[in-house]
């Protein structure tokens, strides 16, 4: 019969648990809807760990911060926790406390961004009409 012994654990396991990469911690905790996503976010400048532009593969660890460029703002994180898997949004607010700024309240984010007045750039199916009565042309 053999003696079955504990190894003691791998220091170095026992970091790369404790770290994830950028990209992936930004998805599991609902930054951006895909890894990809959040990799494309990381390649063009718009992350920042600890004040430095992160790349994908940048390792996240706990009480880290983010400094994330939105469509919506600037969000700023501090990591509380580090997950690999994507879970439900409850799960995914514990990852990090959020110290963004308070958004400014004459930005209207749900308006439509290009609205033209009536009027300019191309005439209505109406106001075409008008014009060709206007010139004389009934359109027959």
């Amino acid at each position: 019969m053999s003696r079955r012994t504990k190894k003691a654990p791998d220091s170095t396991l026992d970091m790369r648990a404790a770290a994830v990469r950028a990209d992936r911690w930004l998805w599991a905790a609902r930054l951006y809807k895909s890894r990809s996503l959040a990799a494309e976010a990381c390649e063009g400048g718009k992350v920042e760990v600890n004040g430095h532009t992160a790349k994908p593969h940048k390792l996240v660890r706990a009480d880290d911060t983010l400094a994330v460029t939105h469509p919506h703002g600037l969000k700023k994180l501090k990591v509380r926790a580090v997950s690999e898997k994507r879970g439900p949004a409850t799960e995914a607010r514990l990852l990090y406390e959020d110290h963004s700024p308070p958004p400014d309240a004459s930005v209207d984010f749900f308006a439509q961004p290009f609205s033209r007045s009536r009027g300019s750039g191309r005439p209505t199916k109406r106001e075409r009409r008008e014009t060709e009565w206007l010139r004389g042309r009934d359109g027959d």
